[in-house]
Formats: C-alpha cells, sequence, structure tokens
C-alpha cells in the first residue's frame, strides 16, 4: 500500500544562466518548501546565487551531485562519483583488450554518500541530531 505524503513537485528549468532569475521567481510563486537541484550548467557565481536564495527563503535543499553539497546546498545523498569512474575505467580497460560491451555485466552502484552541510543547515535554523553519524561539509 502506497501512502501519500502531500508532496507535490513542480519544476522550474534552467537551461542556461539567462532563465535562473525566472527560476527562482517560479519557485517563490509556487510557494517551494525545498530545492532538489540537479546537476546544471551554471558557472560558480550563479550557483552561489541558488544557494544564497535558497537559505534567505528558508527552503532545504538536497542534491545528488556532490559538488553541490561541498559549495552550499544543505544536503547531498548520492553514489560514489571517485567509485563510478574508476569502474568505467575499468570496463574501458576490458574493451580496449578486446572484451565485447555487450557481453559485459551491468552494474549498479553498492556505494552510497550522504552529507549535510551543518553549516547551511544552521543558516536555514534546523538541528540535524546527531551530526557526527553523517558525512558533513560545511
Amino acid at each position: 500500500m502506497t501512502k501519500s505524503v502531500g508532496v507535490r513537485p513542480q519544476r522550474a528549468d534552467i537551461v542556461t544562466s539567462a532563465d535562473l532569475d525566472k527560476a527562482l521567481a517560479a519557485v517563490v510563486r509556487q510557494r517551494a518548501q525545498a530545492l532538489l537541484v540537479y546537476p546544471l550548467p551554471l558557472t560558480p557565481v550563479e550557483f552561489q546565487r541558488i544557494t544564497e536564495f535558497a537559505i534567505k527563503n528558508r527552503l532545504p535543499t538536497a542534491t545528488w551531485y556532490p559538488a553541490y553539497g561541498r559549495a552550499g546546498l544543505m544536503m547531498f545523498y548520492g553514489t560514489n562519483v571517485s567509485e563510478q569512474f574508476r569502474r568505467a575505467g575499468g570496463y574501458i580497460d576490458k574493451i580496449l583488450k578486446g572484451a565485447q560491451p555487450a557481453d559485459l555485466p551491468v552494474e549498479q552502484p553498492t556505494t552510497f554518500e550522504l552529507a549535510i552541510n551543518l553549516k547551511t543547515a544552521k543558516a536555514l535554523g534546523l538541528t540535524i541530531p546527531n551530526p557526527s553519524c553523517y558525512g558533513q561539509t560545511g
């Protein structure tokens, strides 16, 4: 049985940096209560604007892109990107040695990371219970 938690996802697209103001205005207009931030084609300065916007508007933020967590979003949860690249290198090595790509097994990530940016959480007025249990940034 699936239980509804009353979450209504809304989307604010950012394709280029010119879309940032429009997307942030949409977030306010839609009365968002949190942000899930996908990797975006933005500069670090523009990304900092998203972080500052989220803190100013008291919006907890999450991402699965580790650099965004280090840069100020409140939470990162995702796979270990370094491990993914290492595994991809192993596949390339096998292919260069003659293996057929179609014969190689599909692998699923087995390592996931959770990191909480304590500085951002504090700026949002959130208390993280037992922060030593999580990877931490900030």
